[in-house]
């Protein structure tokens, strides 16, 4: 019974979460009720310590739906311009969101971003694209809940990660720009190469590769020495679970979201329950805006999503184990990628100093692959001080990154 033993850790999860719901639907109905039940509750001690607890128990479970972008306005020039997301293009796997500016008299130039598909959803990149908006007409790839994708709809491996960001740049057209943060990077590059070999036109006028692991063989991290410890046959047989029957992707083979989430919270447990202490702190002591922050940084980090077995485990044997791509040997659609056929697309790698997830030196590796770019078409970036997410998100991703890209593109427009 081969499909009975493959849900059993997904099973197990889902009864768990099932058993859990009913207290944790009635600590949220508690806070939901709070002014009405507990008019005085500010000025009691112990209804507020209740109540902080009652927030963090609520907190504390795994999310699997994507939260808003939220993105209403940003700021273009010198006034604020509303923003409209909606669905550019729809595919089984992934959409192709389109964050529109009313109001801009100049067009601003296209760029795709490619957001890690890692366990997380794009919202991850949320204060990336508010940034990026300032300059740029941007588009997103919106990965989906792989247990939400029925097995009608196919397999979804490496190769159709990197056919999905043709298809999205071939949707925006020829003068477009393409922007990789981490895990996507390898597939980017792999995209425009298979693109340029073709001569398409809509190969991007720039590429821009974020914290990503071209060549994890270069100053190899904890995540890198995990996937090398273990054979692809231990991450099939230990990670790999079936969707359960409730769900429209039932049967299908995933790396479950909830795994991953496991996993990013043992590598720094004692922070995360330190955060957990502080927001019920910030709660008991009335504190709402420390509070709001922690508890805006937990929506986001606990909403996960599953990866179809055949892309995690293509990604663990060809970009971790393997580093097909900057050993000449990654294959698409039985044709070697091959970098060099890159001409047209300018190159920006950008990686931070103390970043502990994807080594310095990784990224870079791109322009050692790219050998037919002329030198003012390749730029390297290190951003001191700044770990993984710091490259994307933040002061300095903002004031000290951001120009980077920006300058590129307008420099190839």
């Amino acid at each position: 019974m081969p499909f009975a033993k493959g849900t059993r850790v997904y099973a197990a999860f889902q009864a768990f979460t099932d058993l859990m719901e009913p207290s944790r639907r009635m600590a949220r109905g508690l806070l939901a009720m709070r002014d009405r039940l507990w008019p005085d509750a500010d000025r009691n001690d112990w209804v507020r310590r209740f109540h902080a607890l009652a927030d963090s128990y609520a907190l504390a479970s795994v999310i699997s739906t994507r939260p808003p972008f939220a993105i209403k306005a940003v700021p273009v020039g010198n006034q604020m311009v509303p923003v409209r997301e909606s669905v550019a293009l729809s595919l089984p796997f992934g959409d192709l969101l389109h964050f529109a500016k009313d109001g801009i008299d100049t067009p601003q130039p296209a760029m795709l971003v490619v957001a890690p598909l890692s366990g997380h959803y794009a919202t991850l990149l949320r204060h990336t694209i508010e940034v990026l908006l300032r300059d740029h007409d941007v588009y997103v790839t919106d990965w989906r809940h792989a247990r939400e994708v029925p097995l009608s709809d196919g397999a979804f491996g490496l190769e159709d990660y990197t056919d999905y960001i043709i298809a999205f740049l071939r949707h925006l057209g020829p003068q477009s720009h393409l922007f990789a943060v981490c895990q996507p990077c390898v597939p980017a590059l792999a995209a425009v190469a298979v693109m340029a070999g073709e001569r398409d036109p809509c190969q991007p006028r720039t590429m821009t590769l974020m914290g990503g692991p071209i060549d994890v063989r270069e100053a190899p991290t904890v995540v890198n020495e995990l996937a090398a410890s273990h054979s692809l046959a231990w991450f099939e047989a230990n990670l790999i679970s079936r969707v359960p029957a409730r769900y429209p992707g039932a049967g299908r083979r995933v790396y479950p979201g909830f795994m991953q989430l496991n996993a990013f919270m043992s590598m720094n447990l004692p922070r995360h329950l330190e955060q957990f202490r502080r927001f019920y702190q910030a709660l008991a002591d009335e504190r709402h805006g420390d509070a709001d922050k922690i508890r805006d940084f937990y929506i986001e980090y606990f909403s996960v999503l599953d990866l179809t077995a055949e892309f995690y485990l293509e990604t663990i044997d060809q970009v971790f184990q393997r580093a097909s791509l900057a050993r000449g040997e990654l294959v698409h659609r039985g044709k070697p990628v091959d970098c060099s056929t890159i001409r047209r697309t300018a190159l920006l790698t950008v990686e931070g100093e103390r970043d502990d997830i994807c080594g310095v030196g990784q990224t870079a590796a791109a322009h050692l692959l790219c050998t037919s770019l002329r030198p003012h078409l390749k730029r390297h970036h290190l951003q001191p001080g700044v770990g993984h997410y710091g490259v994307f998100s933040g002061s300095k991703w903002e004031t000290q990154i951001y120009p980077q890209v920006r300058n590129l593109v307008l420099a190839m427009s």
